[in-house]
């Protein structure tokens, strides 16, 4: 894996055929497998693939992200409102416990 690239692939040889392996860099010591393909009966084949699964994949990702970014931005307002409205609740009630001494 090339320094600074969180997704690349890496094709192996294995006996007479091919194999691709769309690899993933889980922190600055462990590398994981997300994908796995064999049986390519040339390296031009499995590089082929390879380049053309890795892009898929990321594009998938980038869309995952924005999916889970979508749904904190709506978490984070949703907490805000209840901790607004509970901020609300509590105000009234010190101002009650107030009016009553």
């Amino acid at each position: 894996m090339a320094k600074g690239k969180k997704y690349d692939y890496q094709v192996v040889a294995e006996g007479e055929t091919w194999s691709v392996k769309i690899l993933r860099q889980a922190s600055a010591r462990r590398i994981v497998v997300s994908k796995r393909q064999d049986g390519f009966a040339t390296e031009d084949e499995a590089k082929a693939w390879g380049e053309a699964e890795l892009k898929q994949f990321m594009e998938q990702q980038i869309e995952r992200n924005k999916r889970k970014a979508e749904r904190r931005v709506e978490r984070d307002e949703a907490e805000a409102q209840a901790q607004a409205r509970y901020d609300e609740a509590q105000a009234r009630y010190e101002a009650s416990r107030t009016e009553e001494d």
